[in-house]
């Protein structure tokens, strides 16, 4: 069996169409990395459901719950974990950081530090193409924003930031 390198959680933080999606999958093609999109399994097990912010963050924080043991054993088992699950607030930061440290592992926050314009533009050109699981308005992008909150040192996370 050939040695790899240890297993790291990557965590994804940026506003919506910041990009995350797109780093979250460039990093998953190292070898010995698993891909985790919050979007499509929140698409497929409760797309119905899934009709108001409050919706979002309830099943959001139940398939975190639902996945927690999972995501450690994986890194335990030393597999990388990138998750695309935007890490945009500090208790979601604080769940990822305390997955990392369960499974004895590094971490490191993705910040794509985007303007809103951009963010934008891009959530136009991605609804249009219609290849995301859920189409996103401007006016569901500034709701989401007003809850963005830019990492901090006191959270004591491994940033790497992307301007």
């Amino acid at each position: 069996m050939k040695n790899h390198p240890p297993a790291v959680l990557h965590l994804m933080c940026g506003k919506a169409g910041s990009g995350k999606s797109t780093l979250a999958n460039s990093l998953s093609q190292q070898p010995h990395t698993l891909l985790l999109v919050e979007d499509s399994w929140l698409a497929t097990l409760y797309e119905q459901q899934m009709e108001t912010l409050q919706d979002y963050v309830r099943y959001s924080a139940r398939l975190r719950q639902a996945l927690s043991e999972h995501i450690v054993q994986l890194l335990r088992n030393g597999l990388s974990v990138v998750l695309d699950f935007p890490m945009n607030t500090p208790d979601r930061r604080l769940w990822a950081r305390q997955l990392a440290e369960q499974a004895g592992v590094e971490h490191c926050l993705h910040f794509l530090d985007v303007s809103d314009t951009q963010c934008k533009d891009r959530i136009k050109i991605r609804n249009e193409r219609g290849d995301h699981p859920f189409v996103l308005t401007e006016g569901a992008f500034d709701l989401l924003t007003q809850y963005f909150v830019v990492p901090t040192e006191e959270e004591r996370l491994s940033i790497a930031r992307y301007a």
